[in-house]
């Protein structure tokens, strides 16, 4: 259904990306915020769900600044071997990467954002401080909690697994409390990476709640 792409940050950095585009005319964009694992087989997938809910999905290679075209399984040693990639991550940079997706779509109409793990940090943190948005999602972000004292300028939706190894509950409640006006959900039972039916920590249950929760929220607030 989609296609690789090109896209140039505003600093003239050159960036892949995919890009999926439904069949008829659509009703708003969506930006695709990838995990530690790049723009893989499942982040495609994810544009592939949303231009067949009518949407323009783009999402763009965060780390081709530091390894182009990387992507990424789910092994033990594959996770390893992503995690390097936010041992210190230039956060001003992907930042500056998913604004030039933000931009490459804004002829569309509404534009949101959605991202997962990193992305899911990097959604909040373009709700906060980008242009161009409408609405974020994000699912199981760990950095949110260091970003909570900003607040975001477009509704938000946070989405969390109560047993996740690397996201206390007692962050999901700072954020809670920092910010009131955030919609944030917890799952129960489920882990890190709940959404993702390629990995081991898929929760089919929390996923078939949070995914048309997420929707519901994009047709609220991506109204042309």
């Amino acid at each position: 259904m989609g296609q690789d792409i090109k896209l140039t940050a505003s600093d003239g950095f050159k960036l892949g990306g995919y890009r999926a585009d439904p069949a008829g005319a659509p009703k708003a964009a969506i930006v695709v915020i990838q995990e530690i694992f790049g723009v893989n087989h499942h982040i495609r997938s994810v544009c592939d769900r949303l231009a067949a809910e009518g949407y323009v999905a783009i999402a763009p290679s965060i780390f081709d600044r530091i390894e182009p075209d990387f992507t990424s399984g789910y092994s033990p040693d594959e996770v390893t071997n992503a995690r390097k990639f936010v041992a210190n991550p230039d956060w001003a940079a992907m930042l500056r990467d998913t604004q030039a997706a933000i931009d490459a779509v804004k002829d569309v109409g509404p534009i949101g954002i959605i991202g997962f793990c990193l992305g899911g940090s990097i959604a909040y943190a373009a709700a906060t401080k980008l242009s161009g948005l409408s609405a974020a999602v994000g699912y199981y972000g760990g950095a949110v909690v260091r970003f909570a004292d900003d607040k975001p300028t477009v509704p938000t939706q946070l989405h969390f697994g109560e047993k996740d190894a690397g996201i206390p509950l007692t962050d999901v409640e700072t954020i809670k409390a920092k910010r009131p006006e955030v919609e944030v959900h917890i799952y129960p039972g489920a882990q890190h990476g709940f959404h993702c039916d390629e990995r081991a920590s898929y929760d089919k249950a929390s996923a078939d709640i949070a995914w048309p929760r997420s929707l519901a929220f994009f047709e609220k607030h991506l109204k042309k």
